[in-house]
């Protein structure tokens, strides 16, 4: 039988090499700058160039969901050889994503072209989160499992899943109206220093008065996540990468492990949540890795 095939998009932020050996296909969200240009988020390189950008232009740029046509290009050759396809996308609480993943996937069952052997799934979260639960089903399909195998597979992962993130303002959610419950937080002061994390929608955890506590909060809550058994870790930042180095230390003390993967938020989630996020989560490792 023709292996699963695991397609995500852009915004679990898989490092290149770790996608590439798992077998994962990326699909491309995109940014728009006003009537002036769309840019795939895979095709933007430089997070550097375009954070200065995010901070000096007078409006920030929107997001949008891959097309219908993109995933449809996508599944094409995936089912070319009959096999199916597990697509794993960014909580549809927060972007279409997901929906013109199904849309997609219908249209080619009309076609005649296998679009009843793709199967889609709504991740309810994104960045390092979206990763692992696409990681967990890869494993789950190099070890030969069938579609309905892979999809168990992540979602247990996703059912053990936490992920936390802190980020220096509001401000960005705010102006891009992906707030969700971190609303709460509006009606005392913009000046904190939130911690959030993504269970459908951004859900607030706590709020802290300084990046230093932030950061000590965050490394509390990893030796809770390894006290919990999920050894299986990830860190990632938006232009934080000293603060990163610094976490991912911490935490190899914590869990006494190397992280499964560590990276940079891309261009659709900076856009939301602006620089100096910092986050980290897991879960049990034996889910992602074969040690």
């Amino acid at each position: 039988m023709p292996p699963v095939a695991i397609v995500t998009d852009t915004t679990a932020y898989l490092p290149r090499d770790v996608a590439e050996a798992n077998r994962i296909k990326l699909v491309s969200l995109y940014i728009n700058w006003g009537g002036e240009r769309t840019e795939p988020e895979a095709d933007i390189t430089d997070i550097n160039a375009f954070m200065d950008e995010l901070r000096t232009g007078d409006q920030l740029p929107t997001t949008s969901q891959p097309s219908v046509g993109d995933f449809m290009a996508a599944y094409e050759p995936l089912l070319a050889d009959g096999g199916e396809v597990v697509s794993i996308h960014i909580s549809g609480g927060i972007s279409g994503t997901v929906e013109a993943a199904r849309q997609a996937a219908e249209g080619l069952e009309r076609d005649g072209k296998g679009g009843e052997r793709v199967h889609v799934m709504d991740s309810a979260t994104a960045a390092g989160g979206l990763g692992i639960v696409a990681l967990a089903a890869a494993r789950r399909a190099q070890h030969d499992g069938n579609a309905q195998d892979v999809l168990a597979a992540a979602q247990e992962a996703r059912d053990a899943l936490k992920m936390w993130f802190a980020i220096d303002t509001l401000e960005f959610l705010k102006r891009g109206g992906r707030i969700g419950g971190a609303a709460a937080f509006i009606g005392t002061t913009l000046r904190i220093k939130p911690i959030l994390t993504l269970e459908a929608e951004i859900t607030p955890v706590e709020r802290v008065r300084t990046s230093k506590r932030a950061f000590e909060r965050m490394v509390a809550y990893a030796r809770q996540r390894q006290e919990s058994g999920a050894d299986g870790w990830v860190v990632q930042h938006i232009q934080a990468p000293d603060e990163a180095q610094r976490l991912v230390d911490a935490c190899r003390e914590v869990f006494g492990s190397d992280p499964v993967f560590v990276s940079e938020v891309g261009p659709v989630l900076a856009t939301h949540t602006g620089p100096g996020l910092l986050g980290v989560g897991g879960v049990p490792r034996s889910m992602l890795v074969d040690d």
